[in-house]
């Protein structure tokens, strides 16, 4: 039967963003790939910071052929390791995205081609690799980066049926070991969210912030979007005070802060493809990107965050006038953590460029919350963004 990979990536990554126990993600990815994809064995090499090494915990397949636990650990210097580490050996591999046992002979036939000193090095590290693949009954290697630093690779057996790795098989597994990477990195944040935050309030806030930027590494367009929006959120909150249209408790801020740095959580679990497009979504498209506000609550809810927190990061694209997502809010149900995100977080996109369209000025951005005010967005936020960008306070 013909697998759609599209498909099965979606509800891969939809799946693992949910799971803040970094064992029970890798074991799940790894019994995904043996069951769904008929192969006889996989596993996982996962960097563990500790031992500086490359640490291989967890295998699944037929019992006889599967790689027992805790087998090996993988220094910086490990064949495996190496070429997928070292900058000048990854064009070995970036063509077909993974590392293939029967491609190794052909790589280092083209590169005896070239007959110079590196060559020889070149080819004594993939015999090297090759030799270490066969000890590990792995036919193929995909590496998972996070950030360009090589957080783990998916060791691969022979298929079930005995046929060859095709394209895009090898596709699918470095889409998967991408998005895997980035669900670990957020599982260990998670992790370590839950045993700082009983001990240091100020390292607990820092973690968060750390973990509400982890969408910037997938989303290229919105660098420092995270940091802006909290800033823009705060300021707001602030001249809503000053001006005596509002008063807030002293939690609210924190509920603020965290709620804006967490916003857009979410969009770890959105398709590449989509938050990186050079232009309009489609419906389809923007109906997934409108998932976001959900998930992004959902994902945070394990952690026992204030209401406050996960209402302002579900709510925050909905509409005064009722016209927004999720559910359709309006007026004053709207939890005013989330209209506060809403004008922060429209400010920023309106002027920053986008890949699409170019920023608009301040001025424009400030006539179009003006003008949105009471539709769009809530009129005490609304007036409060517009006297901070007349007054040249941000």
């Amino acid at each position: 039967m013909k697998i759609d990979f599209k498909k099965e990536l979606e509800s891969a990554s939809k799946g693992m963003i949910m799971i803040h126990d970094p064992k029970l993600l890798i074991n799940l990815i790894i019994r995904m790939l043996v069951n769904k994809l008929q192969i006889k064995h996989a596993a996982m090499l996962l960097f563990d910071p500790v031992q500086n090494a490359y640490i291989l915990n967890i295998s699944r397949g037929l019992i006889g052929i599967k790689i027992p636990k805790n087998f090996a650990k993988f220094t910086h210097e490990s064949p495996i390791i190496k070429i997928f580490n070292t900058k000048e050996y990854r064009p070995l591999t970036v063509d077909r995205n993974a590392l293939v046992c029967d491609d190794i002979n052909r790589l280092i036939w083209r590169e005896s081609l070239l007959g110079n000193g590196q060559a020889m090095e070149v080819k004594e590290l993939l015999h090297n690799v090759s030799e270490e693949m066969q000890m590990l009954n792995t036919d193929a290697c995909v590496p998972a980066y996070y950030q360009d630093k090589l957080m783990a690779v998916l060791l691969l057996g022979e298929k079930i049926d005995g046929g060859k790795f095709e394209q895009e098989e090898l596709n699918f597994f470095a889409a998967l070991a991408s998005d895997a990477a980035m669900a670990i990195r957020n599982a260990q944040l998670f992790e370590g969210l839950k045993e700082e935050a009983d001990k240091s309030r100020k390292l607990f806030l820092q973690t968060i912030a750390v973990l509400g930027s982890t969408i910037e590494a997938k989303d290229k367009y919105t660098h420092g979007h995270t940091e802006r929006v909290t800033k823009y959120a705060e300021a707001i909150a602030h001249q809503m005070e000053n001006n005596g249209t509002t008063r807030f408790p002293e939690s609210f801020y924190e509920n603020l802060y965290i709620a804006s740095l967490l916003h857009d959580i979410g969009k770890i679990g959105a398709p590449e493809e989509i938050l990186n497009k050079r232009g309009a979504l489609t419906k389809p498209e923007h109906d997934i990107m409108k998932e976001h506000s959900n998930r992004g609550a959902d994902i945070i809810m394990p952690l026992g965050l204030h209401k406050e927190i996960i209402d302002g990061i579900r709510y925050h694209h909905e509409h005064y006038d009722g016209s927004g997502y999720p559910e359709g809010l309006k007026n004053d149900k709207i939890p005013m953590t989330a209209a506060v995100i809403s004008v922060a977080d429209a400010f920023d996109a309106m002027t920053t460029d986008r890949p699409y369209r170019k920023a608009l000025s301040f001025k424009k951005a400030m006539q179009e919350i003006e003008n949105n005010s009471g539709t769009q967005f809530h009129p005490k936020a609304a007036k409060a963004m517009v006297e901070l960008i007349k007054w040249e306070k941000i």
